[in-house]
C-alpha cells in the first residue's frame, strides 16, 4: 500500500506539468478589442483630459491598450479619473493600490461600494503626509454586461476565456 501516495504524487506532478499548456486563454478578435474612443462623461459630468505624467507615459508605452487621465468636477469636490482600455488579458493591469503603495502612500482597504446604478467598486484609502484620498476602481466589458471590483477576478475570468475584450478599467481618486 506504500506505492499509492507515490503514485498520487506522480499523477499530481504530471498534471501540474501539462496544466500550463491547457487552452485557457480567450482569443480576442481585433473587432472585439478595437478602441472605441474615450468617454466624454463620467457619472453625468464632463471629462477634461489631462496629460499623462512621464511615469504614466512609460507605463502606457508597454500597456496592451490605452491609458488616459481625466478630471471632473462634482458638487462634493474634484475627482481624478484614470481610464484604461484593455485590449487583451494582461498582468500589466494591476490594482491601483499597488501604484499608490509604490508612490509612498499608506493604503487601507475599504468595503466594496455599490454606486447609484448598482455597480460594484473596489476601494481603498490612500494617505501620504497631509494628503488623503479615497480611491475606487472597477473593470467592465465593452458592453458593460460583466464587471469586476478587483483585478484578480477579472484576470482569471479573462485567462479562462469566460469573458472577452476589450475592457474598461476605471480608477477614481477623490481628495478627502
Amino acid at each position: 500500500m506504500a506505492y499509492r501516495p507515490s503514485l498520487l504524487f506522480i499523477i499530481c506532478c504530471l498534471l501540474a506539468a501539462v496544466a500550463p499548456f491547457a487552452p485557457m486563454r480567450s482569443d480576442v478578435t481585433n473587432e472585439q478589442s478595437a478602441f472605441p474612443g474615450w468617454p466624454a462623461q463620467f457619472e453625468g459630468r464632463s471629462l477634461t483630459q489631462l496629460p499623462l505624467s512621464s511615469r504614466e507615459e512609460r507605463f502606457a508605452a508597454d500597456f496592451p491598450g490605452r491609458v488616459a487621465r481625466f478630471n471632473a468636477r462634482f458638487k462634493d469636490g474634484q475627482r481624478e479619473i484614470i481610464i484604461r482600455w484593455v485590449a487583451r488579458e494582461t498582468r500589466a493591469l494591476h490594482p491601483a493600490s499597488d501604484c499608490f503603495k509604490g508612490l509612498g502612500y499608506a493604503v487601507r482597504p475599504l468595503p466594496v461600494r455599490i454606486d447609484q446604478a448598482g455597480r460594484r467598486w473596489g476601494g481603498f484609502e490612500a494617505r501620504r503626509g497631509d494628503e488623503a484620498l479615497r480611491v475606487h476602481e472597477r473593470i467592465y466589458d465593452s458592453k458593460d454586461k460583466e464587471s469586476w471590483s478587483d483585478v484578480s477576478s477579472w484576470y482569471w475570468q479573462a485567462m479562462m476565456g469566460k469573458t472577452s475584450g476589450g475592457w474598461w478599467a476605471v480608477t477614481v481618486a477623490e481628495w478627502q
